[in-house]
């Protein structure tokens, strides 16, 4: 079994390494940012990909819409410091077989990387009874409107990225970026590009880590 990892903190790159030792022939290649996880899966087919949502170009959501693109049998596994209901809901709904937090016990990780990569679904447990309940409970999600790729837009928000860049590393025209900024705003009811940042941080959409060099 191929497995490629995409995760920019190399203290979790091995520590999964040592985690699928164990596990018979399986070879593990990883990659530190998203376009290297879109250019390592073209290249080596792997059967899983482990991706984490905050890597430092491309977030998470935008690379599982690519790489159901590339391949619409991928099987990707996200295991993420994010374990609420808006991130988990839209990572499943962009293509994602599997979702576990980087707190999980590492006997349900592994539990997780094989059902994900037989071809089966996995949600951890308690990530899965929050959503079951939240979607009884709670009102809907201040952001249950906005499409992936209008939360991708809000995360390079919050790292500081204005529309050029944003059109870049999307890869979409900078009249789209700047149309598509105006639409959140609108969904959002927000008055400024400010008023997006504080929404975006307010509901953990900021990576923790984007100052990091």
């Amino acid at each position: 079994m191929k497995i490629l990892i995409a995760d920019d903190h190399p203290i979790v790159r091995a520590g999964l390494r040592r985690l699928l030792a164990a596990e018979p022939a399986t070879k593990v290649e990883e990659v530190a940012s998203g376009k290297a996880a879109l250019s390592g899966f073209r290249e080596g087919r792997p059967d899983l990909v482990i991706l984490d949502l905050n890597l430092p170009d491309i977030g998470g959501l935008e690379i599982i819409a690519r790489l159901k693109i590339i391949d619409p049998a991928a099987r990707i596994l996200v295991l993420s410091m994010h374990d609420d209901q808006i991130h988990v809901t839209r990572a499943l709904r962009a293509g994602a077989a599997g979702y576990v937090s980087k707190t999980v016990p590492p006997e349900e990780l592994l539990e997780a990387i094989r059902r994900v990569a037989g071809g089966r679904t996995y949600v951890e447990h308690e990530i899965a009874e929050e959503l079951v309940l939240s979607s009884i409970r709670t009102p809907p999600h201040p952001l249950e409107d906005l499409s992936s790729r209008d939360l991708e837009i809000l995360r390079l928000l919050t790292q500081g990225r204005n529309l050029v860049q944003i059109a870049d590393a999307l890869g979409i025209g900078y009249k789209t970026a700047a149309n598509n900024c105006s639409q959140i705003k609108a969904k959002l009811r927000a008055e400024s590009t400010a008023d997006l940042i504080r929404i975006a941080i307010q509901h953990g959409l900021a990576d923790c880590d984007a100052g990091r060099p």
